[in-house]
């Protein structure tokens, strides 16, 4: 039953729609999650049973209205329904990035001022006792898995089922304050806090208030007409905007069953068995996948490989256009069909996808390859634009409206419009209340009429209205000769190949690009083992002559395909290097959302750039790491710098012509 027609009234906060959902579907499957190999499930009536335990269980130790309870773990029934019992008792849930440092999770524990946490597990508990004594406000902790934890001073320590269960004893005593609560909650009470991944600075916390969270869930579940037959996997971090709205906001709204996998190590066969109706994942997990597709290609025998890449080709060519319901002749769809048969149907059960009707990808611009790859399958894969800021949804693409090279048009309830500069801002139900204890950023994000500035530079389309984003707006520049330099773009070409993980690209006020690529470990590994070749580390494989030679290719393959783009030809590869170790979060290089923070990059590396631009045919360098441990080390590594060969603009041009 969708809920689309029910009106709003009455259903201001999660947990109003966590009670009608409990009365309406009482007994329809509200979460899953394997444990030990075998799916256990939980009713909508069953987990409203568990959460008011537990919200009882959070009255009982002194949570207040108003106080900050900061969440941290995977996905998990027991984590999303912290949520929402905090919510119940008016307090506000604060999720965390369960593998971020202790640091990191110090400065915001101590910014939000929490009084409590529920943790996942010895793990994570172990993190908050760390920096427990720099958190004078912080009072009690939670832990949901108890192995480990016995010998641990339990004075601030609480077991999740003993909490529970406290709740459930002081049930006649503590439900009528549960109630009082519960009925103060309004479209303006704040839903949760969340923080931004800090690619430029310290993370900040964007307040979502229930009006944001519920009717940007209402009116993007009627664009995409969601269910409540529909399954999700929740697998990102419960810390990320997109898993708050897609894994509470949405499946609370239409009433979904939301599966939590056993593990990461898991979530492939997880995927296969839930088979998902409506799918999310940011670029790099499609890039992930369609890397894997490809190694088992390698792998497979002459036939199959000819057989695949027959198919593929023809796929390529009608398939997008079959799933949008275009116009296509009788031949190809009946050789289309045969390929479902035997390679597209197939492919798709293997990745998980035989079910989705909706998947969509966002958080950064997916390479239009790799996007159309999925398509051409059958993939109903579209590309949304949104932010925190936004609850997410700021522009996504209809059916039948779906391109590669847009994001769509402006979500129901979304207003667009681009500045003098081509910075693109949006109004909308969903706009943040405020960043917290930060007026000076809220006042220079969010204007006193609602208009948010996005930091995307882009422009809307005349005919069709769909939004282009060109790049971050802060990282958009001219080159020297004053043609536009957008890194972004010629990126995600490069990512495309399976061989590349990563790829920076710097330019911006100089003559020529220059780019630092990571190679796939997984990918370039399996070409080593297949042509016997030995390598004890990533560092002495990514320096290897003949995987040099490949980026080479990669590198000179997509300064081609530049070369054909008028507006952003300047932006070819003149010279590049593979770095000596992947981008990581834990040395500060990439955000926990896998986002390139390139200020901290050029800093860090700018030795390698000099020699980039100096011409310098190899280098020497020293680069400081941390290891899983939280220990910190260095690294030293001699590098060769490849000259790649560029293709005149003018003969670019007539070649197009």
């Amino acid at each position: 039953m969708a809920q689309s027609s029910q009106a709003t009234d009455g259903l201001q906060s999660i947990p109003a729609l966590l009670h009608r959902n409990a009365t309406e579907m009482a007994d329809s499957p509200a979460y899953r999650e394997k444990q030990f190999g075998i799916w256990q499930s939980w009713t909508w009536r069953q987990s409203q049973r568990e959460i008011n335990n537990l919200a009882r269980g959070l009255l009982n130790i002194g949570v207040n209205e108003g106080d900050f309870i900061a969440i941290i773990g995977r996905n998990r029934p027991y984590m999303y329904w912290s949520m929402v019992a905090a919510q119940s008792v008016g307090a506000i849930p604060v999720p965390l990035y369960q593998d971020a440092a202790a640091e990191e999770m110090a400065y915001v524990l101590d910014h939000c001022g929490a009084r409590f946490v529920i943790a996942e597990d010895q793990e994570q508990v172990d993190k908050v006792i760390e920096i427990q004594d720099d958190l004078h406000q912080f009072e009690h902790m939670i832990y949901l898995d108890p192995r480990g934890m016995r010998k641990y001073d339990h004075t601030q320590l609480h077991e999740f089922s003993h909490i529970q269960e406290q709740g459930h004893a002081a049930r006649d005593e503590l439900t009528p304050e549960l109630e009082r609560r519960r009925s103060k909650l309004t479209y303006d009470s704040t839903c949760v806090m969340l923080y931004t991944s800090g690619t430029t600075g310290k993370p900040k916390g964007v307040v979502l208030s229930n009006r944001n969270v519920i009717e940007t869930a209402k009116n993007s579940s009627e664009f995409d007409k969601l269910r409540a037959n529909e399954e999700i996997l929740a697998y990102l971090p419960m810390a990320w905007v997109g898993d708050f709205i897609f894994s509470v906001g949405q499946a609370y709204w239409c009433g979904f069953c939301v599966n939590c996998p056993e593990s990461a190590e898991t979530l492939t066969a997880d995927l296969r068995e839930i088979g998902p109706t409506y799918y999310f994942a940011p670029p790099r997990v499609f890039e992930t996948q369609l890397t894997n597709v490809m190694i088992r290609m390698e792998d497979a025998g002459p036939l199959k490989r000819k057989m695949f890449h027959h198919f593929m080709d023809h796929a390529k060519k009608v398939g997008g256009d079959i799933l949008d319901g275009n116009k296509v002749g009788l031949g190809d769809r009946l050789k289309y069909a045969l390929g479902d048969l035997l390679i597209y149907g197939p492919l798709k059960n293997t990745l998980g996808f035989s079910r989705v009707r909706v998947g969509y990808t966002a958080g950064e611009a997916i390479g239009p390859e790799i996007f159309s790859f999925y398509r051409s399958l059958g993939i109903n894969l579209k590309q949304l634009y949104g932010q925190t800021e936004a609850t997410v949804f700021i522009t996504a693409q209809p059916d039948g409206q779906v391109r590669a090279d847009t994001v769509g048009v402006p979500s129901p309830g979304v207003e667009l419009k681009i500045d003098d500069n081509g910075e693109v801002h949006y109004r909308s139900p969903g706009v943040f209340e405020y960043y917290y204890k930060n007026e000076e950023s809220t006042k220079g994000t969010k204007t006193d009429d609602g208009w948010v500035a996005t930091g995307d530079a882009g422009f809307l389309e005349k005919d069709s209205g769909h939004l282009r984003i060109i790049d971050r707006a802060k990282d958009v520049g001219k080159m020297a000769d004053g043609s536009m330099f957008a890194p972004k773009f010629v990126e995600n070409k490069l990512k495309f190949f399976p061989n590349v993980l990563e790829a920076v690209l710097f330019g911006n006020g100089r003559d020529r690009c220059m780019a630092f690529i990571n190679i796939d470990l997984t990918a370039v590994g399996n070409w080593a083992e297949r042509n016997n070749i030995a390598y004890s580390s990533y560092q002495e494989l990514a320096g290897h002559p003949k995987v040099l030679e490949t980026i080479k290719e990669h590198v000179e393959e997509v300064n081609r395909s530049v070369a054909e783009d008028e507006m952003l030809s300047g932006c070819q590869i003149h010279r590049f290097l593979v770095l000596h170790k992947e981008l990581d979060a834990d040395d500060g290089e990439m955000t926990r959302t896998r986002k390139v923070r390139r200020r901290i990059v050029e800093e860090k590396f700018d030795d390698l750039i000099a020699g980039l631009y100096d011409g310098k045919s190899d280098i020497h360098t020293t680069t400081e790491v941390t290891y899983e441990d939280g220990r910190k080390g260095s690294i030293s590594a001699h590098l060769t710098l490849m000259d790649a060969a560029v293709v005149p603009v003018s003969s670019a041009k007539v070649a197009a012509e």
